[in-house]
């Protein structure tokens, strides 16, 4: 399910991509700036929503779900893990310790005490 959620981001994220550079901008006419309206003068001077914006939105509520459904599963702790499968194995024993008279300790070597010095 992560795979196809993480294809259906990418997909739609891409898409969002191409749908955002298709649009004009509100100043790519001269006559907007000054009010004019041009050719939308029924939708009054902002215009109405094209095809496009519409486009737009539904893609970016998309991405939005899928991002936040993403972060939400990537949070959550994982019912696998790579040693599931192994059984658990017997705890090492430690080694026997030795006995006293068969190794001598090392001897530390002697330091000499330094005076002090005055």
């Amino acid at each position: 399910m992560i795979i196809a959620l993480t294809i259906l981001h990418v997909l739609v994220s891409l898409f969002l991509i191409a749908v955002v550079l298709l649009q004009s901008g509100k100043g790519a006419e001269m006559g907007a700036s000054f009010g004019s309206g041009g050719s939308q003068s029924v939708f009054g001077a902002g215009g109405g929503t094209s095809f496009l914006s519409k486009l737009t939105t539904s893609a970016a509520i998309i991405f939005m779900l899928t991002s936040l459904t993403l972060a939400y599963v990537s949070g959550q702790p994982s019912s696998s893990s790579i040693m599931s499968g192994k059984g658990k194995s017997a705890p090492v024993s430690a080694p026997a310790p030795q006995k006293a008279d068969s190794v001598p300790a090392p001897a530390a070597p002697a330091v000499p005490a330094v005076p002090a010095q005055k």
